[in-house]
């Protein structure tokens, strides 16, 4: 194999457990675009951390065959030759988030490279306006949204412009103009000699990218397709959740301004909008975590709704999953428990440190965390779709309707269109509110409401027949 990216018999194990990455070989030339694929826990992001070196440099399991970057063997080469070479964007862009600004976070690795003043100001203006983020070129990347972070990386590992740039996942927390933006911001990339890797489930964002050859990894697990009958009974909805005049600022900036919300028990409510339009602050309001203006209440009360954040590392501490999903719960119910376990893909890991799990699988236990307690009012699911392949986001929407069979409600937020439109409800949220509300169908066809926030719509994007007749035929 030759190229200038090149891995023969690639396989890895990480000290902890057994998983990792099967034996893989591949090679990749300047300008050629590889898609990596596979479900969720296959090892695209071991993958990534291989041809990038951090593996083994940063990651000491057992690592077999050899990988070359540019021509140097990552086992022998030291992580400042490689990161000349090759640029990796994380699955979780807070992990690598240094800097006290945005502006100085791209920065940074410019002047690690060495350029003069005057090229880092020049890269540094290209970045920030090809990614949208001149407007918060002075705030803390730690403030920002999980998309903002995600432009973030995005921008300062491609102003250093390596000839082989790695993606884990980099369309996962992007709103759908932003990642059409990126795909032909690298179609272009390509055509200019760079050698692109992404490792994504949302791939057919990826499907017009000129010359892009796909390599599909193999699970290690496979999610029940036919999970147990669900522990969550039939009941009658749970009253109506009540959101009025709803205003939230954060650093003395406005993040949300008299929101008006009205949720009924039994609903499967979906949130799109913009990156940074407040969507993630919402669901922190409603779950009680973040201070606000006006009032939520159901029936004169508090809600109790557990929240599921968008960053699952924020979530789980303990040593094993079993610890993780049993952590104070008061007589824990072993049927929920056993449930959780099979239902959710999460049986064969049951002693495995929870942050040792792949992002999907993190999320899922995080989402069993949660359930665990059962809250009485349902469920705030933030971007649930992260690292998570069809499968489990077809479980995901059976596991939601379960719940609201049973009268509570499930709101989630996301920017996965095919998701969001499975819900019974579709929310438009805009800077000034919610500005399109209504049966998916029907949201999407209110053009006017997408273009003025600047969102599009895919051109494949379907609203499933089964959710068209449950809404009348619309």
């Amino acid at each position: 194999m030759n190229g200038i990216l090149r891995a023969e018999q690639l396989a890895y194990r990480y000290p902890q457990n057994e998983y990792g990455l099967q034996p893989i070989s591949l090679a990749a030339e300047p300008g050629e675009a590889l898609l990596i694929a596979g479900p969720s826990g296959c090892g695209k992001s071991t993958l990534a951390r291989c041809l990038t070196g951090l593996i083994p440099h940063l990651y000491h399991g057992t690592l077999r065959g050899s990988v070359w970057v540019g021509g140097l063997r990552t086992e022998a080469a030291p992580l400042w030759q490689l990161s000349e070479r090759a640029g990796l964007v994380f699955q979780n862009p807070s992990a690598q988030m240094l800097a006290e600004s945005v502006e100085n976070e791209v920065i940074f690795g410019l002047e690690n490279l060495g350029l003069t003043r005057q090229t880092i100001k020049q890269r540094l203006e290209e970045a920030l306006a090809h990614f949208g983020l001149q407007g918060l070129r002075q705030r803390s990347p730690q403030t920002l949204s999980g998309g903002e972070q995600q432009k973030l990386a995005l921008a300062a590992i491609t102003a250093r412009r390596p000839p082989v740039l790695i993606l884990d996942e980099p369309l996962s927390m992007l709103d759908g103009t932003a990642a059409a933006d990126l795909v032909e911001h690298l179609a272009k990339l390509t055509a200019s000699g760079t050698t692109v890797v992404t490792c994504e489930h949302r791939e057919e964002f990826l499907c017009d990218v000129p010359g892009l050859r796909t390599i599909r990894l193999e699970g290690r697990t496979q999610p029940e397709t036919s999970p147990p009958p669900s522990p969550f009974r039939a009941g009658s909805p749970g009253g109506s959740l009540e959101v009025k005049g709803l205003s939230v600022s954060l650093g003395g900036r406005p993040i949300l301004h008299d929101l008006h919300l009205s949720v009924e028990g039994g609903e499967v409510v979906a949130v799109v909008g913009r990156n940074g339009v407040g969507k993630t602050t919402l669901l922190r309001a409603l779950a009680g975590l973040q201070q606000h203006g006006g009032t939520i209440n159901i029936d004169g009360r508090d809600p109790d709704l557990g929240l599921v954040f968008q960053n699952a590392d924020l979530q789980l501490f303990n040593a094993s999953v079993r610890d993780e999903i049993l952590y104070k719960v008061a007589a824990p119910d072993p049927e929920l428990y056993g449930w959780l376990l099979q239902a959710l893909g999460l049986a064969a890991y049951e002693e495995v440190p929870p942050l040792l799990l792949s992002e999907g699988e993190k999320k899922r236990v995080a989402l069993a965390t949660v359930l665990m307690r059962r809250p009485r009012d349902g469920l705030l699911l933030d971007e649930p779709s992260l690292g998570q392949d069809a499968a489990h986001k077809s479980l995901l929407i059976r596991l939601a309707r379960s719940l609201a069979g049973a009268g509570q409600r499930v709101i989630l937020t996301t920017h996965d269109l095919p998701l969001a439109v499975q819900a019974d409800r579709l929310l438009l949220l805009g800077p000034e509110g919610f500005v399109a509300d209504g049966p998916p169908a029907q949201v999407l066809e209110a053009h006017a409401a997408w273009a003025d926030l600047g969102l599009r719509v895919p051109h494949w994007l379907e609203v499933p027949e089964r959710v068209v007749e449950e809404r009348g035929g619309l």
